[in-house]
């Protein structure tokens, strides 16, 4: 930087004009997959100068690959985007904030090259079919993206570890929209994917990772498959459902608190003795000739807790744009269907409706007995639900739909006459790790009207609404 003009000196305008070679270069790949080769030459000087593979260029190579290759990466990659901590961000001589002039230098012009590197692996997907490896290889390009944003890998996919209770996609603005996109993406690898192929292969049905996207196909695709394909679908389901259960399952136990039941006299024994109030409660008692506290009574803490028999109605709409409310939702219900004194029943429906109660302790089966598509008729479900309604404050349902119904008003009017009866209606319009999905704005109007407003967002939302009620 020249003191005296104020004008960046010749090695800084020459490593910004590096690094506006490799964002041009991945800008030209993003939008045309044909090289422009005066910028593929140019860029693979600057890796080489940097010291840089020249594999980070070609889009064909998996981030994995050249970890591998060259392991020192690794560290590099990890919270390359993450956004700068507070300290960073108030320091002058951060590279974040330079002042009037950017000063870029070769660390600027190194973290574009592993930038563009995995913003090409991550949105350049191409076209056509794609196999198994390559759905595989994006996955875990996005796992190493998610890396770079100082996520956790599935986390910001709506993932697995997204769904355990650490930092949200909601972490940093923008996040769930980037989510969303990423399920995009994702979504059309599966649906370009020759899947029954791959299915009948069992070495490449084993590299596939199971996620949202691919147990949406499955269950799409289930009764079209035998044989050894359906056996590998199976197997595939069942491992997301475990997964996705031991997440869920732990925040349901975080939150697994009942409130005290002051009718219950407090157990009698010392590891519930209340030092402190004991002392405070005696303190009349004190002899300042003797320097002692003579207790005449004890006192001991409450830990009996009330759980009072409660009922779970879980109604699904069957409808494919309600898929990852609907693996979510009936794997909370298996879990809560394990808990004492909770008695729960499922429901699911399209233009019928079917009661799933005596599979709900297993949601794999319950998932292979669901058929996603078709219209949506709610009052069909009404018809099975309001049998199953004894005590009504005694009685929670939830109503998982996207609410685009044949009858809206009917349906409306329906759960409009459970809630004023006494029961805890949760409208649900979806519950997942990220991303947010529609619901018909007449209903979400009514239901805000109601005081029983639509909950959409993560399922730790409704883990906690659940907790609260049946606590």
């Amino acid at each position: 930087m020249n003191e005296h003009s104020g004008q960046p000196s010749s090695a800084t305008r020459s490593h910004e004009n590096r690094r506006q070679v490799l964002y041009w270069r991945l800008l030209a790949r993003l939008f045309d997959a044909d090289e422009q080769p005066a910028l593929e030459s140019a860029s693979v000087a600057i890796v080489d100068d940097l010291g840089l593979p020249a594999a980070l260029l070609d889009p064909a190579v998996s981030v994995d690959t050249i970890v591998q290759r060259f392991p020192d990466l690794a560290a590099d990659l990890r919270d390359l985007m993450a956004p700068p901590s507070a300290d960073a961000a108030s320091d002058p001589e951060s590279p974040g904030e330079a002042g009037p002039i950017e000063r870029v230098g070769t660390a600027e012009v190194r973290r574009a090259a592993l930038v563009s590197k995995l913003l090409l692996n991550i949105f350049a997907t191409g076209s056509g079919n794609v196999t198994a490896t390559q759905l595989a290889r994006w996955q875990s390009d996005a796992g190493w993206f998610e890396q770079a944003l100082g996520l956790e890998p599935g986390q910001l996919r709506g993932g697995r570890a997204g769904a355990g209770g650490g930092p949200g996609v909601g972490t940093e603005p923008g996040n769930g929209e980037l989510a969303g996109v990423l399920a995009g993406i994702e979504g059309d690898l599966v649906r370009r994917m020759q899947l029954r192929e791959v299915l009948g292969n069992s070495a490449l049905a084993s590299k596939l990772t199971p996620s949202m996207s691919l147990i949406e196909q499955l269950l799409r695709d289930k009764h079209n498959l035998s044989g050894v394909a359906l056996a590998n679908a199976k197997a595939l389901i069942r491992r997301f459902v475990d997964e996705v259960a031991e997440v869920l399952r732990t925040q349901v136990q975080q939150t697994s608190v009942g409130t005290i039941d002051r009718s219950v006299p407090p157990k009698r024994v010392f590891r519930n003795l209340d030092l402190e109030r004991t002392i405070w409660k005696n303190l009349t008692n004190w002899s300042p000739e003797d320097q002692r506290l003579y207790v005449d009574r004890l006192y001991y803490r409450q830990t009996a807790r009330r759980t009072t028999p409660a009922r779970l109605i879980v109604v699904v709409d069957q409808s494919g744009s309600m898929v990852d409310a609907m693996v979510n939702c009936t794997i909370l219900a298996s879990i809560f269907a394990g808990l004492p004194k909770v008695d729960v029943h499922l429901v699911a429906y399209d233009t019928r409706a079917l009661d799933l109660t005596p599979w709900v302790h297993d949601p794999f089966e319950v998932l292979l007995r669901t058929k996603l598509g078709g219209g949506t008729d709610g009052t069909a479900a009404l018809t099975l639900v309001r049998p199953k309604i004894a005590e009504p404050r005694n009685t929670v349902v939830v109503w998982i739909s996207d609410y685009y119904e044949s009858d809206p008003q009917g349906v409306f009017d329906g759960l409009a006459a459970m809630h004023r009866s006494g029961v805890r209606v949760i409208p649900v319009g979806s519950v997942s790790s990220g991303g947010q999905q529609s619901v018909n704005p007449w209903f979400r109007q009514r239901f805000k009207d109601l005081g029983a407003p639509v909950l959409s967002g993560h399922i730790r939302k409704l883990v906690f609404e659940l907790k609260n009620f049946l606590s």
